[in-house]
């Protein structure tokens, strides 16, 4: 009976203190063969996450403002800084430094049938991936008014060039992306962004 009585005892504390840690301290528990979690929060973000764990609500809110002056966007181009990389005779990969890159989104465009120029189609890996960015960045900088396009279909990473709507002028980027070394490219049949 004694037992019993000490095992309840021992859950209702258990109970007791687990329902009294915050959503924060229990993802923060460290624990043998784990790796660590930290959390640098407000003060109103862990009132609010906190709270609704312990199950007290608040209905007092804050109008937050923003710390640091934001830049006015266009809405038609994005930037982004990407680490080209260079395969070695080795097969070692080496980051060369970062190059910006922008991103122009337009809108308004048609679909149609037309032609691209393939450049580069690898497997569904990271390797592949990086090296689909590296081609479309090497083609980029070659032909910096000319479209180019990275995706994913599945199961390969692909990087494709232009918008052509004639086979002949599909050629003519072929011609010219061989002669850059993508002995491999291909011309493809598919849908087309045009802008009028």
């Amino acid at each position: 009976m004694r037992r019993l009585i000490l095992f309840l005892t021992l859950c209702a504390g258990i109970v007791v203190n687990a329902s009294a840690q915050t959503f924060t301290q229990r993802v923060q528990q460290k624990k043998a063969g784990q790796g660590t979690v930290t959390i640098e929060e407000s003060a109103e973000i862990d009132q609010l996450v906190n709270s609704a764990a312990l199950g007290a609500a608040t209905t007092t809110t804050k109008p937050t403002t923003p710390t640091s002056p934001t830049k006015p966007t266009n809405p038609t181009s994005s930037t982004t800084t990407t680490k080209p990389t260079t395969t070695t005779d080795n097969g070692t990969t080496a980051e060369e430094a970062p190059v910006e890159v922008t991103k122009k989104i337009r809108t308004g465009g048609t679909k149609v049938t037309g032609y691209r120029v393939q450049a580069f189609a690898g497997g569904n890996s990271r390797k592949d991936r990086i090296q689909a960015e590296s081609v479309a960045s090497r083609i980029k900088g070659s032909y910096p008014e000319v479209p180019v396009y990275t995706h994913f279909i599945s199961p390969r990473w692909i990087c494709r060039v232009g918008n052509y709507r004639t086979y002949e002028e599909a050629h003519q980027m072929l011609i010219s992306l061989r002669n850059m070394g993508f002995t491999e490219a291909i011309i493809v049949k598919g849908k087309i962004t045009v802008y009028d």
